[in-house]
């Protein structure tokens, strides 16, 4: 009975230990950051390109994916480029890394603009029943019909650079039965632009910086990020300011 004491007396200083120092590795806060998908490994294998994709498919394809990085996740994708396409060993040396990344991030979010038209073609209408819930908030849903009803077709191409809006918008398209070749057509090119604009903009501004300036964005890229989440959210934040000051204009004025 004493050696069983004396094993737990060792077996727990051990365990706090061990505790203590996975918290060190991993925290909760790491999951809104992009670079800790990006750096991600396991086994010692690099799986970054894997989550890249998975997360650009999932803020369009999963429709509850508009909390996850996507922006800052594109531009850091290209300061990483080399970094990503490194696991891709099937694709020929001639090709560029950036270039690589760009067209696999591509084909990830064209797949989930089709996967997001495809269920609100199918079972859309029922999220206009549906309750809030921690992922899922209507007055989004609402913003993003609100939008499409605005530019149409083309609002598949602005949403792409819009966080929230890009996840349901092409939702709305498959509700209202959008033809698809012209849903298509927009998705091709919303997704290619969304993604070579801020990957190979993350790719030779992290270059530019480096040989111009002397300046190593990867160490900074907590300011990158707070920057990326401010410009992408600015028309968001206008957009509700001037509903909110709408609808007070709009409401009745009560007579002393």
């Amino acid at each position: 009975m004493k050696l069983n004491f004396n094993i737990l007396n060792y077996l727990k200083p051990n365990f706090i230990i061990q505790s203590a120092e996975a918290e060190q590795k991993f925290r909760w806060t790491q999951l809104f950051n992009p670079e800790f998908y990006i750096t991600l490994e396991y086994g010692g294998v690099p799986i970054g390109i894997y989550m890249v994709l998975f997360i650009v498919f999932a803020e369009t394809g999963l429709f509850v994916g508009f909390f996850l990085p996507g922006d800052s996740l594109l531009f850091l994708s290209g300061i990483y480029a080399e970094k990503l396409a490194n696991p891709l060993r099937f694709i020929p040396d001639y090709y560029s890394d950036v270039t690589v990344v760009a067209l696999a991030i591509s084909l990830a979010a064209i797949i989930g603009n089709i996967f997001g038209y495809w269920f609100g073609a199918t079972s859309g209408r029922g999220l206009y029943n549906k309750e809030d819930g921690l992922l899922f908030k209507k007055k989004y849903l609402n913003q993003s019909q609100e939008f499409f009803e605005k530019h149409g077709g083309k609002a598949i191409v602005f949403a792409r650079f819009l966080p929230i809006v890009r996840t349901f918008v092409p939702i709305i398209a498959g509700i209202v039965h959008m033809p698809k070749s012209k849903f298509m057509l927009y998705n091709v090119i919303s997704s290619l632009l969304w993604s070579f604009s801020l990957v190979f903009a993350g790719h030779y501004l992290y270059a530019l910086f480096l040989e111009r300036f002397d300046i190593d964005l990867k160490q900074h890229i907590e300011t990158i990020i707070l920057l990326l989440i401010t410009i992408t959210t600015f028309p968001l934040v206008m957009k509700a300011i001037k509903s909110r000051n709408k609808g007070q204009d709009q409401e009745p004025t009560k007579d002393n």
